[in-house]
């Protein structure tokens, strides 16, 4: 009888034990899904900072020309109209929500095309608060 207790407790140990690490395993693929999403977050950041700063520089080179017979003033052509804040973070939103929902879920296609969504939603939404601050 002791036997059987004994093999009953160490199957119950060792089933609990098996648990844990793939408890462990999960979370740290969700901690490194979310450490990829802040890394792609941080590289956008810097690539629209360096496109500010350009179209900045761009704007400081604009050419007026006077015409001394008609007296009229022109300027060069107008600059591109930029993405708002809002479109920029649905677009990223939903990248970063495809891959995510591709990555947690076990159904890939429903899982991305789920992520892209509520990422896209969440994105816009994001983007049009960080617009109106601006403003």
């Amino acid at each position: 009888m002791k036997a059987i207790y004994l093999i009953a407790v160490s199957m119950l140990i060792a089933s609990c034990k098996n648990m844990n690490d793939e408890a462990r395993t999960t979370k740290d693929t969700k901690q490194e899904v979310i450490d990829s999403m802040n890394q792609v977050a941080e590289k956008q950041r810097i690539i629209d900072s360096m496109k500010t700063e350009e179209a900045n520089r761009n704007s400081k080179k604009e050419v007026v020309v006077v015409n001394q017979s008609s007296g009229a003033q022109t300027t060069a052509a107008p600059a591109r109209k930029k993405w708002s804040g809002a479109a920029k973070g649905a677009v990223i939103g939903a990248g970063v929500g495809a891959i995510t929902g591709a990555v947690i879920s076990k159904k890939k296609g429903e899982g991305a095309i789920i992520g892209g969504l509520a990422g896209a939603g969440v994105g816009a939404g994001t983007g049009a608060i960080i617009d109106g601050k601006k403003k």
